[in-house]
């Protein structure tokens, strides 16, 4: 094999990794600071995908498109935390049937509006070429996926660890009651967390709709990559969703490149030594 076909492949699966981490970051907060194991959490990635294509369907403004479907679905989070989630407060198990029963709704609800069939947004004409180095080419809005899982990383990085906001975040995570007992309004730091995780996980899917395309059954197939980039990385750790999410994008990509036949193995099997040697993950606290 060549080395275009190494670069080419690496490539491919750091933008599948950057994608990934837009989902995964918002799940590792709201697990953090709400220990919430949030199942509906692919379909927010679903229904943000499929509000930006209806959006771009009527105006075709891509970063419309991205604020809406952003706007919307962090609402939905809202609403599924104040009048439900926020009901059973360490009831994890009601809380898993509780988010995934949302999850069935969120798939026939969608399927009652967009239909069966797959759809793609279409992505801005500046976004839609590629960019040529020698024999390698690299499609422009992979890198633009990239980028804009650098700018969101940095942005959550500097709100968590360099603003006030970041600190009661922070306070909230590592002692509720404590932080209640000193003034930090810890149920609206949580709402507004789920509201940001899910905003994050919407914008994923705007972009994503137009990389991966948007259809019924999308949440389920992104929502365990989800899971095994935040439990890799470590529960509630952003540098540990970064660190996972471009490792399991590797390892999917050149997986289904060299070995087609065992791509599921040749993600799960490392990510089952990982947690075999360190079980709280590579950025996990015990």
């Amino acid at each position: 094999m060549t080395a275009e076909f190494w670069i080419t492949q690496a490539f491919n699966g750091l933008s599948y990794g950057a994608l990934l981490f837009l989902v995964a970051s918002g799940l590792s907060l709201i697990f953090g600071v709400m220990r919430i194991v949030n199942l509906a959490h692919g379909s927010y990635f679903m229904l943000g995908g499929y509000v930006g294509l209806s959006v771009m369907w009527r105006v075709e403004s891509f970063p419309l498109a991205l604020a809406v479907g952003a706007l919307a679905i962090a609402l939905v989070g809202v609403g599924m935390e104040r009048f439900f989630l926020r009901r059973l407060p360490g009831q994890t198990l009601g809380q898993v049937l509780l988010t995934i029963g949302f999850a069935l709704i969120f798939q026939d609800l969608a399927l009652l509006i967009w239909g069966g069939d797959p759809y793609s947004v279409r992505v801005p004409v500046s976004l839609t070429g590629v960019v040529t180095a020698g024999a390698l080419r690299f499609p422009v809005y992979r890198i633009f996926i990239l980028a804009v899982a650098v700018v969101v990383g940095a942005g959550l990085w500097l709100a968590l660890d360099r603003t006030r906001v970041g600190a009661m975040i922070r306070a909230a995570v590592d002692d509720a009651e404590m932080a209640q007992g000193v003034g930090i309004r810890v149920p609206t730091v949580s709402l507004a967390v789920f509201a940001l995780g899910s905003a994050l996980a919407a914008v994923g899917g705007v972009i994503g709709s137009g990389f991966l395309g948007v259809y019924p059954g999308l949440d389920f197939e992104i929502l365990p990559y989800a899971f095994v980039v935040v439990i890799v990385g470590g529960l509630g750790s952003l540098p540990g969703a970064m660190v996972g999410s471009l490792l399991v994008g590797l390892l999917d990509n050149f997986g289904k490149a060299l070995f087609p036949e065992l791509s599921y193995f040749t993600l799960f099997a490392p990510m089952a030594v990982i947690l075999a040697l360190k079980p709280t993950g590579l950025f996990g606290r015990a």
